[in-house]
């Protein structure tokens, strides 16, 4: 597994290295944003807040599991800690858009740093409740990470700054870049510090702390505050379930999202259990990993150019049938007495390969369907079966045997995978007579699905 692991990680790293060097040379040189050094200041305020806290965020999910089993704790009381920070996120997530607008975008990020700082302390307890109390602590954290950076960057950007509202898009792409950059650094530097420098898997976590220290300083010293408007939380929930339920194309958005996510979150936790016995490098089994999705999402932005005009649902359907193969290999590959790593670590990478692909492509589908007035009360809908599903998965393995759970869970996954795949189905030929599904034909090209004549 050593020798796989770091092969399957420089491979996928030349193949999104390639990839990206041809979308360079083909890329417009002289944009006008590149050209604004106001612009490229503003942006860069951002970044020194904001990928610090990515690192920190990253440099945690290689040894988590690895952390709780060093502690003794068994595989099913582990489970019940991730249900503990699945519940907490989804809690915390519905809120998390009105408290970041009432306390502050600037105060909210500041205390992002502080929460998540004192849970990566507290993985240094080896105290059952302590560590299912930072889990919550955790779930806090993780809804301020991916609404408060981002709600302050927009209004700075359209509000103080009034810089053209495109390119908001540039800032997040580039930020997304670095993102996985940053994610496949994570797993090699956790690895250095847990393994090579024999620190053990608690270190990714204390070197965790610093980067935290930084955004939050950082945040305190160049950041104005600013702030949302008030929203009653019951008003926005009650207009995202009106939408959600008066068309169908959310309703099956929604029901993909719970489906696909739930599946990967349930992955997320398995992938440690099933590779470690057999020696894997966590660390590098995690750059791997996250190396599979920069590629999944360098091949969507080939796939959806004007090159091949392949469309969103296209690859959202590729996304789900990977998926499905995937897990229906791990129920094979995690056989008891018959185990595969290496299968098992292949399909995990088209795991992820999947998760490239199906990120952007669910994102331009909801934003083309789910109006923006109604964005946060949908989403927060979409989140609630996905978290519940995700938990009732882990509950069910806390209650299984060890050797036949695991491959039983995969078997489960793989039939949600299934229904996921047909919801799929249904949304593409949706998207056969609904142009808002589909991006719009190159110039001189006309669209194929309005060329085809009815019979």
């Amino acid at each position: 597994m050593l020798l796989a692991s770091y092969s399957a990680c420089a491979l996928l790293l030349a193949a999104c290295l390639a990839l990206e060097l041809a979308a360079c040379r083909s890329r417009p040189s002289a944009a006008p944003h590149h050209a604004n050094p106001a612009f490229r200041r503003f942006q860069h305020g951002y970044y020194r807040v904001y990928l610090p806290a990515l690192a920190a965020d990253w440099l945690q999910g290689p040894y988590l599991y690895k952390l709780y089993q060093h502690y003794r704790f068994l595989e099913g009381q582990i489970a019940i800690l991730y249900v503990c920070g699945f519940a907490s996120s989804v809690l915390f997530g519905l809120v998390s858009s009105s408290l970041v607008d009432r306390l502050g975008r600037k105060k909210s990020c500041v205390l992002f740093s502080l929460t998540y700082s004192i849970c990566c302390l507290v993985k240094l307890s080896r105290d059952y409740l302590v560590l299912a109390a930072g889990r919550v602590l955790g779930g806090l954290s993780t809804a301020l990470l991916f609404s408060a950076f981002e709600a302050w960057y927009v209004h700075e950007h359209v509000e103080r700054y009034d810089f053209p509202s495109e390119w908001i898009a540039v800032t997040f792409s580039r930020a997304a870049f670095w993102n996985n950059v940053i994610a496949v650094g994570a797993g090699g530097a956790a690895d250095f510090f847990a393994e090579w420098l024999g620190l053990g898997p608690v270190a990714p976590f204390m070197v965790s702390i610093p980067l935290l220290v930084l955004s939050g300083v950082f945040a305190m010293k160049n950041w104005d505050e600013n702030y949302g408007k008030k929203r009653a939380f019951s008003k926005t929930c009650g207009d995202g379930l009106k939408c959600l339920l008066s068309d169908r194309r959310v309703l099956l958005l929604g029901t993909i999202q719970a489906l696909f996510e739930s599946v990967i979150y349930i992955f997320i936790f398995l992938w440690t259990p099933v590779l470690d016995p057999h020696g894997a490098p966590l660390g590098i089994v995690f750059s791997s990993f996250m190396a599979a999705s920069m590629l999944g999402s360098l091949l969507y932005r080939l796939a959806v150019s004007k090159r091949y005009h392949l469309q969103p649902v296209h690859l959202l359907s590729l996304a789900g049938l990977l998926v499905f193969f995937s897990l229906f290999m791990l129920t094979f590959s995690t056989n008891p007495g018959q185990e595969s790593p290496a299968e098992s670590f292949l399909a995990f990478l088209l795991i992820e390969l999947s998760c490239g692909l199906y990120f952007p492509a669910m994102g331009f589908l909801r934003r083309k369907v789910v109006p923006e007035k109604d964005r946060l009360g949908v989403m927060n809908w979409f989140r609630l079966p996905l978290n519940l599903l995700a938990c009732l998965g882990l509950l069910v393995l806390h209650n299984s045997d060890r050797q036949t759970g695991t491959r039983s869970m995969f078997g489960i996954c793989a039939a949600v995978a299934l229904l996921a795949l047909l919801a799929v189905g249904r949304l593409f030929a949706l998207s056969r007579h609904d142009a808002e599904l589909r991006l719009p034909a190159p110039p001189g090209q006309a669209d194929t699905a309005d060329a085809v004549p009815e019979l």
